[in-house]
């Protein structure tokens, strides 16, 4: 019995996804639930599982295609184990026949027969098959198989010459001039989401960014005196980010202007606190949410981020994690940003840009201290924010950090 493989559901406000990589060939054996693809969203890549177990039969949508929620990506033929062992006894029987008469029993009829990503890569370099030994069940070519014989010199040397083709964005093209390269690569879905939306920010909002600096020398001692109690009594490091995503809530309290959106003709104030967090992932910069985190402990703060940046980086966060927020929080200075100016997340009218710690002169009551100094950038929406919130909140921020109790006694 046939069973349709679908896209899935991707989340609020996503309506498509690429075929990032096939993990399964046609003709493999799957269990249920077991992983057979990956898509990448806009924001985040999905798993697509078996949803019985079965025969891999055929692959409709190939890799770098773009499919929608409900899409028929492959089929199933479903049955137990012993099927798959029969069909790989049938494979090896055809192995062993092929090898007794070499090369010569395989044809470019046999490209059917390929997993897609290897077809691709036979069809784009002009392969036959019949010159590529394979090592996968059965004797099937692998991935593996035909980019070592692409690297081999003495099959570059045999291979006809062929006609130029066209380049493709998703095939990485190089154009040798001495030791000049050029290299084309295809933006990914998540790439292509970050250039629209900041563009889009540019062009909507009224952006403009002030600045601040703040003085560390508190909140470094609080974190040198109780790191290591913290650590052993929740499993999360006493970082920065508790301090600032406290500090941000609190002048949020005092300037809610910052925690508003515009839609259409109205204003819409946020009575709630839903903090982005800016995380770098290997795909590129995500914003998951930590929801309510003014009702938030320090740790839980700090656990909360800890748990979004080790899914993003194993690309494991859920389209959920990045909906809403109220306000973001971005920190250039893990890089050694030394000053930035953020740019907007919509439709939220504000982000605060943390930078590099560098150790300055400044004048302490008459005297000359060196003291961790810090920037502090954020960019506001001028259409329902003024200059004078603006500051304000940023001295909000300076003042809480600055004196670390008024966020312990909320004052």
């Amino acid at each position: 019995m046939s069973v349709n493989i679908e896209a899935p559901q991707m989340g609020e406000s996503i309506n498509e996804a690429t075929i990032a990589k096939w993990v399964k060939s046609e003709g493999d054996f799957v269990n249920e639930d077991e992983l057979i693809a990956e898509l990448e969203t806009e924001k985040i890549n999905l798993e697509v599982t078996a949803p019985k177990s079965g025969v891999l039969k055929t692959i409709k949508a190939q890799e770098g295609d773009t499919v929608s929620p409900g899409d028929i990506l492959a089929l199933l033929e479903e049955g137990e184990a012993q099927a798959s062992a029969s069909k790989e006894d049938s494979s090896e029987e055809k192995s062993a026949s092929a090898d007794s008469s070499a090369s010569s029993s395989k044809s470019a009829d046999e490209l059917n027969d390929l997993a897609p990503a290897v077809r691709r890569l036979v069809s784009e370099n002009n392969l036959n098959p019949a010159d590529i030994k394979g090592t996968g069940k059965g004797g099937r070519l692998t991935k593996e198989d035909v980019m070592k014989h692409l690297e081999a010199p003495a099959a570059k040397k045999s291979e006809a010459p062929a006609a130029p083709k066209a380049p493709t964005t998703s095939q990485p093209v190089r154009k040798a001039a001495g030791d000049r390269s050029e290299e084309r690569v295809k933006m990914t879905a998540l790439r292509k989401t970050i250039a629209r939306r900041l563009k889009e920010a540019q062009n909507t909002a009224a952006m403009l960014t002030t600045f601040n600096e703040v003085d560390l020398t508190e909140v470094m001692a609080l974190r040198k005196q109780y790191k290591e109690g913290f650590k052993e009594k929740y499993g999360a490091n006493l970082g920065f980010m508790s301090f600032f995503t406290k500090a941000v809530i609190h002048a949020l309290k005092e300037v809610p202007a910052l925690n508003s959106e515009i839609d259409g003709e109205e204003i819409v104030q946020k009575n709630y606190y839903d903090i982005g967090i800016a995380v770098s992932a290997p795909r590129g910069l995500v914003v998951p949410v930590v929801r309510d985190a003014d009702q938030l402990s320090f740790a839980g703060i700090e656990q909360s981020i800890l748990d979004y940046a080790t899914r993003a980086r194993e690309n494991k966060l859920m389209p959920d994690d990045l909906q809403g927020g109220t306000f973001t929080i971005t920190n250039g200075g893990v890089f050694g940003s030394m000053l930035s100016t953020p740019i907007l997340n919509a439709p939220q009218v504000g982000i605060l840009g943390m930078h590099a710690i560098q150790q300055r002169p400044m004048v302490v009551d008459g005297e000359i201290k060196v003291r961790p100094m810090m920037y502090l950038a954020l960019s506001y929406d001028h259409r329902i924010v003024d200059g004078r919130e603006a500051v304000t909140f940023l001295v909000k921020i300076k003042e809480a950090l600055e004196d670390p109790a008024r966020l312990i006694l909320e004052i």
